[in-house]
């Protein structure tokens, strides 16, 4: 069993182009002093060490993040 659970902002998604970049420490979209490129891949990481999968909902109009964590048996 687990838990799934989705974040969705007024973002209008993930740039072509940029899918595989998004997950990577320091990538930003943002201008200079705006953001460090940390969010995601330290989201990603926190998941994934709990055996979870985080991924993003490519078919959504606005910019969409999904989580699964199993559930402690």
């Amino acid at each position: 069993a687990a838990v799934k659970f989705s974040v969705t902002d007024s973002g209008v998604g993930v740039p072509s182009g940029l899918e595989e970049k998004i997950f990577t420490p320091f990538f930003t979209t943002k201008s200079p002093g705006q953001g460090t490129g940390l969010g995601l891949s330290i989201s990603r990481n926190i998941i994934l060490s709990h055996h979870g999968e985080f991924s993003w909902n490519k078919l959504s109009v606005n910019t969409q993040f999904y989580f699964i964590i199993p559930k402690n048996q």
